[in-house]
């Protein structure tokens, strides 16, 4: 057996498989398959590719949403802290 390379243990697919699972299960399997990829792995194209592949399941599926908040941008809140706020960094 291949492991498949866009998600080695199958955890993502498997993810949608389960009855009943919610967004916070899928955060927390979502963060275990974000730590098994490589490090200089591009993670928003890996991430597409999740997206295209289970583009047959439910788009309100909870792992659906969070491989699509996964692409999203967090707003910056403008506050820093710590040295980097005192020196203006």
């Amino acid at each position: 057996m291949t492991k498949d390379p866009l998600d080695p243990t199958g955890i993502i697919a498997e993810s949608f498989r389960i009855d009943d699972i919610t967004l916070e299960d899928c955060r927390s399997i979502f963060l275990d398959w974000v730590l098994k990829m490589p490090v200089d792995s591009d993670m928003s194209t890996r991430v597409r590719a999740l997206l295209d592949r289970h583009g047959d399941q439910p788009a309100d599926h909870p792992m659906t949403r969070t491989l699509e908040l996964a692409l999203t941008t967090p707003e910056k809140t403008g506050r820093r802290g710590g040295r980097g706020a005192r020196l203006g960094y």
